[in-house]
């Protein structure tokens, strides 16, 4: 059985609550990632989660997102769901955002996490699990950018997406550069 980590408002670990039935129209406080993958060309994998996902079936979203175990570092986590829902192996993984942090309802069904961000790299294709992801594609980062936060964005791309994009853009126009994010800011949870 996977867990999620309950947080407090601080970000400090709380519990554990079972991934399984975590996720309801209450949804407590617990921390996550997101990791947007890049290749040598730059070009971005967006993907599309899973029709049988419990929470936002067929949207699309950044290349991974997850759930860190108990005393796992984040950042192994974050290698950890690549390899199993794309079957990559990152090859860079750089915290960029430590302290994105947001609440979001689609059908009832609420995500409420701590969530930093991630930066990676790979230098193959994706193999997507099916139970998890329905699609990937490569795409410009402008390209992306201006289709997640275009008229249709917030039909087609995950809410925690659309708002990290805002946030990433603030660190810079070239993913590549974006500055490493400090540590420290993470929730303390994330720390493993």
């Amino acid at each position: 059985m996977e867990h999620v980590i309950l947080l407090d408002e601080s970000g400090t670990a709380i519990g554990l609550a079972d991934k399984g039935t975590v996720h309801t129209d209450s949804t407590p406080l617990h921390l996550a990632f997101s990791c947007y993958i890049f290749d040598s060309a730059g070009r971005f994998l967006v993907s599309q989660r899973a029709l049988s996902k419990k929470t936002w079936p067929g949207i699309w979203t950044n290349s991974v997102c997850g759930h860190p175990a108990q005393g796992e570092p984040i950042a192994d986590a974050v290698r950890r769901r690549a390899s199993f829902e794309l079957g990559l192996t990152l090859d860079d993984v750089r915290l960029v955002l430590p302290a994105f942090r947001y609440r979001a309802e689609l059908h009832g069904v609420v995500e409420n996490e701590m969530c930093p961000v991630f930066y990676a790299t790979v230098a193959a294709e994706p193999a997507p699990n099916p139970d998890e992801v329905e699609a990937a594609r490569w795409m410009s980062w402008d390209s992306f950018r201006a289709e997640a936060q275009g008229e249709a964005g917030g039909e087609v791309y995950s809410p925690w997406c659309r708002l990290q994009i805002a946030e990433l853009d603030a660190l810079g126009e070239t993913p590549e550069l974006w500055p490493a994010g400090d540590p420290a800011l993470m929730p303390p949870a994330a720390a493993g």
